[in-house]
């Protein structure tokens, strides 16, 4: 076939990868010019993770082509894709930490000497030299990678895939665990890089981060390449609203989830989180709890929504800030279900079932202390507890014999919803509770929701969908960069605003 040269680094047209019965790209396209930090943005789901696997060959792709460097790209392997010049540098920094910084950059391609001995004085005179283009501070090369910090280590990655003579640089999420200078001073090592001739393919969720360094954005939604935007041509609410897929000139009027009312509350408080900091993701975030209320957490990919809720639930301990529910005092998740809190987790298969056991075991796992004793499970009573809330709730299976993970998404998640309700929670918070299940199930799961606040439950719910968020809560909280930053109630609560405040673009 012809290839047209010269006009993109990189080019990935119509795109397709199944996992089975699930598409996970439907026909995705990006495109990098030569010299370009190019943006990728799109919610959990969207997409971008799949893409750039296929990319340096950790995944074969079922339809398309790419094209790089005007040559047709068809790499297996990551390691073969940086010989061919594309290096990939992942949230999770992949170096061996007690090592040299000089020997994490010749790992595998040592430097040897004539009478076949490691070559140490020039491979630490290179490894100097390379390190000094990146950092403009005195870095001794000998000493164990582990010594230094989260940033040197994520600098030191760069130089080793820059060490590959890299034409393309794929950074993915490399802030997350950066502190503010040290994003700095990661924003001018790429652009160096572009000014070096180097591309940047830069996937972040701070949309602040990609306006600031990147010239292009690509946004993907649900597998698909929804649009492309120059940065100095579009806005941050722009942005968003692609990647939430809501058209902010022509909002629905029409309600789309099964949440059909929102409560009307006036309980008594039950939770209040008071300027809570934990690791780089929660900074000051603050937000309260009645007993009735369904208050929704909303923010991007990244805000701290996941994060605030392992709090409540004693998941992690905040370094700074209170956390008060009911005058009870939560240290860990254990006491947290002892004072009367239900959660259920943003990964239901990994966290929030045990897939070889049974639908029974599971739905009573919190309860089965309750029914024991002398270590002996009181089996006819749980028995009885089991097929209340599989017909209550509405469980779709075999018999409570069958084990969970012969069940569909919709029906784990049933499961995991009647776990709490059998212990007469006060309290349930929700993770991305609809996430992957379908239309009905979806919609069974949100009216149980309904039903559990009408009767009193406290729900703490984040959700990626915003729809939930703006029919389900009765009260929102806006989380953006670790900080909650605005509060909605009741008719306030209006979709627009709402995302203009999510995307920092309250004066656009």
């Amino acid at each position: 076939m012809d290839i047209e040269l010269n006009k993109f680094l990189l080019s990935m047209k119509d795109i397709s990868k199944s996992f089975g019965n699930f598409s996970a790209l439907k026909d995705a396209y990006i495109e990098v010019n030569r010299s370009e930090i190019m943006g990728l943005v799109g919610e959990n789901g969207a997409g971008k993770s799949t893409l750039i696997k296929i990319l340096n060959g950790a995944y074969s792709l079922d339809n398309g082509e790419i094209i790089f460097d005007n040559n047709m790209w068809n790499v297996k392997s990551p390691q073969e894709a940086q010989r061919f010049g594309i290096s990939t540098i992942f949230q999770e920094i992949n170096l061996s930490t007690y090592l040299s910084i000089t020997e994490n950059i010749f790992l595998g391609r040592e430097i040897k000497n004539r009478f076949g001995f490691l070559n140490w004085r020039l491979m630490h005179s290179e490894t100097e030299k390379l390190i000094s283009s990146f950092i403009n501070e005195e870095i001794d090369v000998k000493i164990p990678l582990e010594l230094y910090s989260t940033a040197i280590k994520q600098m030191v990655a760069i130089a080793r895939a820059i060490s590959f003579q890299a034409k393309l640089v794929v950074m993915d999420e490399p802030t997350s665990s950066l502190d503010e200078k040290e994003v700095k001073i990661l924003f001018e090592i790429m652009k160096k890089l572009k000014n070096n001739g180097v591309s940047v393919l830069f996937i972040c969720h701070n949309i602040d981060e990609i306006m600031y360094v990147c010239d292009r954005v690509t946004i993907m939604r649900d597998g698909k390449t929804v649009d492309v935007k120059y940065k100095n041509k579009t806005t941050k609410l722009e942005i968003v609203s692609g990647m939430l897929g809501r058209d902010l000139e022509d909002v629905k009027k029409m309600g789309v989830t099964a949440f059909n009312k929102r409560v009307n509350n006036n309980g008594v408080n039950i939770l209040s989180a008071h300027k809570l900091k934990y690791g780089k993701k929660v900074k000051n975030v603050s937000f309260d709890v009645n007993n009735g209320d369904i208050v929704g957490l909303a923010g991007l990919l990244g805000s701290g929504r996941t994060e605030s809720a392992r709090l409540i639930f004693g998941v992690d301990k905040p370094e700074r800030g209170t956390i008060k529910f009911m005058d009870k005092k939560i240290n860990n998740p254990l006491s947290a279900i002892k004072a009367g809190i239900g959660f259920c987790p943003e990964d239901r298969k990994i966290e929030g079932i045990i897939p070889s056991l049974s639908v029974k075991d599971n739905l009573t796992l919190a309860l089965l202390p309750r029914l024991s004793k002398a270590g002996i499970i009181d089996t006819k009573k749980q028995d009885i507890i089991v097929q209340k809330y599989i017909n209550e709730v509405g469980i779709k299976c075999v018999s409570p014999e069958q084990p969970i993970k012969e069940l569909s998404g919709g029906n784990q998640q049933k499961v995991i919803l009647a776990r709490w309700m059998c212990m007469n929670s006060k309290l349930l918070i929700l993770d991305e509770p609809t996430r992957g299940i379908d239309v009905g199930a979806k919609a069974e799961i949100q009216k149980i929701i309904l039903m559990l606040a009408e009767n009193g439950l406290g729900v703490l719910m984040v959700s990626s969908e915003l729809e939930e968020i703006i029919e389900g809560a009765n009260k929102v909280f806006v989380l953006r960069n670790g900080h909650s930053v605005s509060k909605y109630e009741d008719q306030n609560i209006i979709e627009s605003d709402i995302i203009k405040v999510m995307a920092g673009a309250q004066n656009e």
